[in-house]
């Protein structure tokens, strides 16, 4: 399904099946190397993923220029066909994430993941800007309090001009009860719940260690047990160490590189 299917209000998800939160690679010397990105995500693509989110916590978003997101933007866009790309466009300001998701939507990003502000107890007006940047292109909110605090409360996602909620929270506790009242798609952010996102009935989830074991990423999701327990060691170790640790598995098994700018 394309993206730009979905709209603020529409009944249709952003995208369906395992999105993955994807790595910015750098070269030795820790310039953006846009076009082994790219690579990487043809690749992952490839492989079963249903999504591909650019420039996002993953991503070292916080690392990159305006120029170096729209580099990126740009050639993950030429280089990945048949699922949505999705770019990354939180920021500290509301004024900030609204240029940032308005040079997006120009880019051609299917959708925009808007991380909330932080310290902001009601993030209502910052996302009302973003969707007025947005012009059309969805927006997907993100709550994920242990980097943005206090991130999005479960009362007020309701409120918010977003047709989806991406949750890095890891609470199960807050999954269940933003599943049973929100009335907008909701994709965990977690590894560790893929197993339950599917059999809730998400429409989909956005995961970090799909940047190297899509396969089992997306075997967690349709329900399988052995493979949410495997993923269960290797999500504890990159959580350690982010976002290095993902860099470098992810080079283990593809040859990327492994440099970072964060961490």
């Amino acid at each position: 399904m394309s993206v730009t299917e979905a709209g603020p209000g529409s009944d249709s998800p952003p995208f369906t099946g395992v999105g993955v939160a994807l790595v910015t690679l750098f070269d030795a010397w820790g310039e953006l190397d846009a076009p082994a990105t790219a690579d990487l995500a043809a690749r992952l693509v490839e492989l079963g993923v249903g999504a591909v989110v650019v420039a996002g916590s993953t991503g070292e978003a916080a690392a990159l220029s305006a120029a170096e997101r729209a580099e990126l933007l740009a050639a993950v866009r030429a280089a990945v066909t048949g699922v949505p790309v999705i770019a990354g466009t939180g920021a500290p300001s509301a004024r900030q994430a609204g240029r940032l998701t308005a040079a997006a939507a120009d880019g051609g990003a299917d959708a925009v993941l808007v991380l909330s502000p932080p310290g902001a107890a009601d993030p209502r007006p910052y996302y009302d800007v973003v969707a007025g940047a947005a012009r059309g292109v969805p927006v997907i909110a993100y709550h994920f309090p242990q980097l943005a605090p206090p991130g999005i409360p479960v009362k007020l996602l309701d409120d918010l001009p977003a047709v989806a909620c991406k949750d890095s929270s890891g609470d199960p506790a807050r999954f269940v009860e933003a599943l049973a009242t929100y009335g907008g798609h909701y994709y965990p952010g977690s590894s560790a719940l893929l197993l339950m996102a599917g059999a809730l009935g998400c429409p989909g989830a956005i995961d970090v260690l799909a940047n190297y074991a899509p396969e089992r990423s997306v075997a967690a999701f349709a329900g399988h047990a052995e493979a949410q327990l495997a993923l269960a060691s290797d999500f504890r170790a990159v959580m350690d160490d982010f976002p290095g640790e993902v860099k470098r598995l992810t080079a283990e098994r593809f040859g990327t590189s492994a440099v970072t700018r964060l961490g």
